[in-house]
This record gives structure tokens, C-alpha cells and sequence, in this order.
């Protein structure tokens, strides 16, 4: 075998096949943020380190990131998020923005983590955002635009869920339960990690972080009432408007979720699939008020989530959600009979393209059986032949791939027919 030369470890390749599912995905995305007003937005892909020095945690910056330093002497990284790109651009024009501002955003990061199943160095990722606005209704719009997505996608509530809670109403049952405000912090990376623990091991680090008995009984009672989001008027009037959009079905309370990034102050959601036996996150997002505080904008609070692309398809994949994906965008293919017959085959595929039909012309002159093998291994529906005898009357054979029919008709016919056989599809 050839020694072929690898892709960067932890890269995916994309060949046609997965990137009509990436384009599905991409496209499906686009559908549900529209939807719902956002506008698409972007930003460079590389970024200086500064910027995600003030913004994010230590060890997203200097374990995670892909840092060099180019030939000017600054230090830039390959994003690993969008958030502080967010923050930057709009900082930057903050005084001409319409608030409340909605973005979303679809495109390629990079993080040095080990890669595995459901997870690799560079990843696409949906991030949107709705900023300028802090009400409980705003954080209902997100967390309804995620589950219209796993609507959208096929899920049932059944498969998917979306877990919410508030970091302030955390706050103070934590105060309820005596926590000092520098403990917080630490119970709640604890509750963060409860899922990924045994109930033994995680108990004895909750007394080893400085809980006593009494309130790590009082934790464990917080965290398995699913009824205790009727105290919060944030979450009351959140899952009333959730209600009222239709998709509350799709959500839940959940004390145990906290996120663990730490700029995330009211609202907090994660999405799973709920499928198996372990529970794997789909979207994770929430309320955040400090956007701007480090880039030197104005203070400015917001609400989103992001998703990664690696996980969500495994997921649909598995379940068989990924509807059937052309494999090519022409299904219409124009043979070439002949050399003297090129041209009259390439004024049929231009009369096509006139009339908003994709096409295809096979790039030489080939037996037949071999342009139809071509023609069917690429999923086309309609095959188009213009020999002597067609050309010398003014006609053209028409081969219908899916029924396995063929006619020969006038050429000015041949679009009508066409676009009734792609219609069929």
C-alpha cells in the first residue's frame, strides 16, 4: 500500500457523503435560528491570546488552545470559543447596535483535548445569543429555540431533554444551607460533578471541601427535589413561557445542573440524550451578565448556548434521523454521444441551467453504458441523450433512472418533463 500521508490527529476528513450531512446540519441550524429572528454572524477563526486570557478559564487559555507566535511577534490562537469574539465585536460598535441583539453563528473551533468517540480537535459548533435583554422570558426563547432544533432533527421528548435551573436560586438555598459565598464556588463544581461520581466518593469530597454532615444532607435533599424551581419567580415565569411557545414538553428542572463555566449568573440549561444508559450532552448554554466587563465595553447582560456538531450526529446517526441525503446536487446528467455531437449536449445542459435545473455533462465522449453507470452511482434521476437521430429531428432521449422508463420527446419539451421527474422525487 501507499504510504499516504495522515490528517492531523484529532481532524475530521469530509468527503461529499459527509459533508451533504454537515450542510444538512449547517442548513437545519440556519432554519431554527431564523425562525426566531437571529441574524447570522462570524468572526476570524484566529484570534489573539489576550482576548482569551481576559475571558476565559486558565485551562481552556493554557491547556486547550493552539497558540503560536507569528512572525510580528504576537500571540494568536485558533479559537477554541466564540463567546469572547462575541464580546469584541460587539463592544466595538456597541453604541450602533439595536438591542435586544440576536446572533447566531456556525462554524469550525479547535481545543487540544485527547480525541475520542463524540470528541476531536476541531469541531463546527452552532453558538447563538440574544444580548441587551435580562428577563426570564429572553432565557425561554433560547432554551425554546433548542428544543424547536431537536424537534427539528427528528428527536421526541422521549429521546432528548432540556434541564434547566438558576444560578441565583442556587445561591440561596446555598445560603439557606449555610454555605459561606467562598464555598460556593467549590459546591457547586461538587454539583457539577455528581453524575460523573459514585454516591460514596462524592459525599467524602463534599465533607472534604468543608460541608458538615448536616449540609450535605441538606445539599442531597435540594438536589433530588425536582418540585423546589415553585420558590423562583425566574423559573416560574421561564417555564410559563415556555408553555405558552408550546415546547415546555421538551424540559425539565434540574438542580443538578450548574454549569461550570464561570460566568454564567441566572439561567442555566443543558441539553441530553436521554436514550441510553448514561446521559450525553447535546447543547449546554445560559444566562450570562458580565459580557463586555473585560474587552472594555459597557455592561451588557445576554443569554445562549452552543452546540458541537460531533456528538449530535453520532446521536442521530444512531437513531437513524439523518433523513436520505443526495449524493450529488445535479440529478440530471447530459451524455456526450460523440465529438461531434459535444456541442449540442452542452447547449441542452445550458438551456437547463437557464431554467434553474442542475445538471451535469459527462466530460467526454464514452459508451453509453458507462455514462449510465456513472449517472446511476451517483443518485441521478434523470439521464438525457442527444445521438445522431435525436439531433438530426430535433428531439432528445430521456432516461427516468428511478422508474427505469425512457422516451424520446421534443426538446422543447425536455424541461417540463425534467423538472415533472425531479418533482417526483
Amino acid at each position: 500500500m501507499k504510504n499516504i500521508i495522515p490528517p492531523v490527529k484529532g481532524t475530521r476528513d469530509f468527503y461529499p457523503e459527509q459533508m451533504a450531512m454537515r450542510t444538512w446540519l449547517y442548513n437545519t441550524v440556519r432554519a431554527v435560528s431564523e425562525s426566531f429572528g437571529y441574524q447570522e454572524w462570524d468572526a476570524p477563526f484566529l484570534e489573539t491570546l489576550q482576548l482569551y486570557a481576559a475571558k476565559s478559564g486558565e485551562e481552556l487559555v493554557k491547556k486547550q488552545s493552539y497558540v503560536f507566535t507569528d512572525r510580528g511577534g504576537d500571540e494568536i490562537t485558533l479559537r477554541p470559543e466564540l463567546t469572547p469574539s462575541l464580546a469584541r465585536l460587539i463592544a466595538a460598535r456597541q453604541s450602533e447596535l439595536a438591542f435586544p441583539a440576536r446572533w447566531w453563528s456556525f462554524g469550525p473551533f479547535w481545543r487540544y483535548e485527547r480525541p475520542g468517540r463524540g470528541r476531536s480537535r476541531e469541531f463546527f459548533q452552532w453558538n447563538i445569543d440574544m444580548l441587551g435583554v435580562n428577563s426570564p422570558e429572553a432565557d425561554a426563547e433560547l432554551v425554546a429555540i433548542a428544543a424547536s432544533f431537536l424537534k427539528a432533527v427528528g428527536l421526541t421528548p422521549a429521546q432528548a431533554r432540556i434541564c434547566v435551573n438558576n444560578r441565583r436560586f442556587m445561591d440561596l438555598e446555598f445560603d439557606a444551607l449555610g454555605i459561606p459565598p467562598e464555598k460556593k464556588s467549590e459546591v457547586s463544581g461538587l454539583v457539577d460533578r455528581r453524575e460523573k461520581m459514585e454516591p460514596g466518593p462524592w459525599e467524602t469530597n463534599a465533607l472534604e471541601i468543608g460541608l458538615t454532615p448536616q449540609q450535605l444532607d441538606g445539599l442531597k435533599s435540594l438536589l433530588a427535589d425536582g418540585e423546589r424551581w415553585r420558590k423562583s419567580d425566574e423559573l416560574v415565569r421561564l417555564f410559563a413561557a415556555l408553555e405558552s411557545l408550546g415546547l415546555k414538553e421538551y424540559t425539565q428542572f434540574d438542580p443538578n445542573i450548574v454549569r461550570g463555566l464561570l460566568y454564567y449568573t441566572g439561567t442555566v440549561f443543558e441539553a441530553f440524550d436521554i436514550t441510553g444508559g448514561v446521559r450525553r450532552a447535546i447543547l449546554g448554554g445560559g444566562r450570562y451578565d458580565n459580557l463586555l466587563r473585560d474587552v472594555g465595553g459597557e455592561p451588557l447582560s445576554g443569554v445562549g448556548f452552543a452546540m458541537g456538531d460531533v456528538v449530535i450526529t453520532l446521536i442521530l446517526q444512531e437513531l437513524g434521523l439523518i433523513p436520505p441525503l443526495p449524493v450529488t446536487p445535479a440529478a440530471v446528467l447530459v451524455t456526450i454521444f460523440s465529438p461531434e455531437l459535444l456541442p449540442a449536449s452542452f447547449s441542452l445542459a445550458a438551456d437547463l441551467r437557464r431554467a434553474g435545473i442542475n445538471v451535469t455533462c459527462y466530460p467526454e465522449s464514452a459508451k453509453l453504458p458507462r455514462q449510465f453507470k456513472f449517472a446511476d452511482r451517483m443518485g441521478m434521476r434523470a439521464v438525457l441523450v442527444v445521438g445522431p437521430d435525436e439531433a438530426a429531428t430535433g428531439k432528445v432521449t430521456l432516461k427516468n433512472l428511478a422508474k427505469g422508463t425512457q422516451e424520446t420527446i421534443l426538446r422543447s419539451e425536455v424541461i417540463v418533463s425534467v423538472k415533472r421527474i425531479l418533482e417526483s422525487a
